[in-house]
């Protein structure tokens, strides 16, 4: 009995010795011990970008790939975003572009995609919160307080930035946008 315990002990102290082993195997393998190819993380992006219309299948492959070579890469999480926006994937759209977001700190881009995914989901206010945010990196951008303005029109959230928005909006924008904002302009102004 006593030796039949010994070896037992003895093959648990391998098995953990060796499962030690495999599991510092798997850290030095890791994306945070390797390099970061940020360079090929952008070229990957690049020709993704190229592709997000024409071929989505291999724009995701694509943007795969540019986060095996830099997890880091905020542009290849906005556009996995776009991807998963495209297909209606609402919950992994958001989580790309949180990652986005946080990876690229003064970018408003990935910002207003969050409140888009977000206002599609029904989570209006944070929505608005997203849109907003989009404007404290960049004040005075244009698609945010597009985004922002018709997100506040449309659920019925005007407060005292909207009319200010409308009026931006109606001076700055497109001959589409001009129009939409000169007619919500008119509707509060009654």
């Amino acid at each position: 009995m006593y030796k039949r315990q010994s070896i037992l002990i003895v093959l648990v102290f391998l098995l953990l010795i060796l499962n030690g082993c495999g599991s510092t195997q798997l850290r030095s393998d890791s994306n945070t011990d390797r390099v970061r190819n940020t360079g090929r993380a952008a070229e990957l992006t690049a020709e993704a970008v190229d592709l997000l219309d024409k071929d989505p299948t291999a724009s995701e492959r694509l943007l795969l790939e540019a986060l095996v070579a830099d997890l880091y890469h905020g542009p290849a999480h906005n556009n996995l975003g776009v991807l998963h926006l495209k297909r209606g994937e609402l919950y992994q759209a958001a989580e790309e572009f949180d990652w986005a977001r946080r990876l690229m700190p003064g970018h408003p881009d990935p910002r207003i995609n969050l409140g888009i995914a977000l206002e599609r989901g029904g989570k209006v206010h944070e929505a608005l919160d997203a849109y907003a945010s989009a404007l404290e990196v960049y004040p005075d951008h244009l698609p945010a307080m597009q985004a922002l303005a018709r997100c506040q029109v449309r659920h019925g959230e005007i407060d005292g930035r909207t009319e200010e928005f409308l009026r931006t909006i109606a001076f700055r924008g497109s001959i589409a946008w001009q129009s939409w904002a000169r007619d919500q302009l008119d509707g509060i102004e009654q």
